[in-house]
């Protein structure tokens, strides 16, 4: 079964509460308007809220993240307890108007397998990624599908090394920091395989000079990243120290403590 094609979703709108209309100083941004259901949505983290919820940082195909409160997640015969898990497909309606939302339903869909060992880890790696790097209520379709795509890989076995590039750089890519990795900032031109080059964070590629001192990579790495071709050992090797360049330069140096690990035990 195909994960992407289990999800569905929809949204219906809030009855509107004619007294405000006409209010610019209490408008809300529409997303926040409407009353939201069967929004397919994984957990991304959770921490406890009072004495028996959770607020619950969600990634959804349509809204992007989300904090919602869980309210009563945290009692013992909750139901909600067994469903609002990472790495699987949910469900999930809210609603309100606050900056943090209440979760309403929460339904497990299925179609992925769970993540365990190594896998399991890396699933955490994404998250904290997203975390870190997205804007709350900023849709980002493909990456939901990127998401998807990576956990299933992750789930069947693929290297990691190959599905942690690839993500970070559709994370990137659909968040708007980074530039096509095949053009040269100065020229617009396709850059060359057998030419060395630096990445520039903000704007992209330019020939690799003796004094640099950040990550220098050939152009075949590039042109191989840009196409999502990992096959090449040095491809795997060069990739792996400019994505921390490129990720750590977006991240304002804030360490990623799942990466740390992944370094120290599995040397992604």
């Amino acid at each position: 079964m195909n994960a992407t094609a289990a999800l569905d979703a929809k949204t219906e709108p809030a009855t509107d509460d004619r007294r405000s209309a006409g209010k610019a100083n209490r408008a809300r941004p529409a997303e926040r308007e409407h009353r939201v259901v069967n929004q397919p949505a994984f957990v991304l983290h959770s921490y406890p809220y009072k004495e028996t919820s959770l607020i619950i940082e969600v990634f959804s195909r349509d809204f992007g993240r989300v904090p919602l409160i869980a309210k009563g997640a945290k009692r013992p015969h909750s139901q909600l307890r067994g469903v609002l898990q990472t790495f699987q497909p949910l469900q999930l309606g809210w609603t309100g108007k606050s900056e943090v939302r209440t979760l309403t339903t929460a339904e497990w869909i299925g179609g992925l397998l769970p993540l365990e060992r190594s896998a399991l880890l890396c699933g955490f790696y994404l998250n904290e990624l997203m975390v870190k790097l997205l804007a709350r209520d900023d849709p980002h379709l493909g990456l939901f599908d990127h998401y998807v795509s990576a956990l299933n890989q992750l789930a069947h076995d693929e290297p990691a090394a190959i599905v942690l590039r690839q993500f970070e750089l559709a994370l990137l890519k659909e968040t708007g920091v980074a530039a096509s990795l095949a053009k040269v900032v100065s020229s617009g031109e396709t850059v060359e395989p057998d030419l060395l080059y630096v990445i520039d964070p903000e704007r992209g590629p330019r020939e690799a000079m003796a004094s640099d001192t950040v990550p220098v990579v050939s152009g075949k790495t590039l042109i191989d990243m840009e196409a999502g071709d990992y096959a090449d050992a040095t491809t795997q090797q060069q990739s792996k120290f400019l994505m921390r360049y490129l990720l750590s330069h977006h991240l304002n140096g804030a360490p990623l403590n799942t990466r740390q690990i992944l370094i120290d035990l599995l040397h992604l």
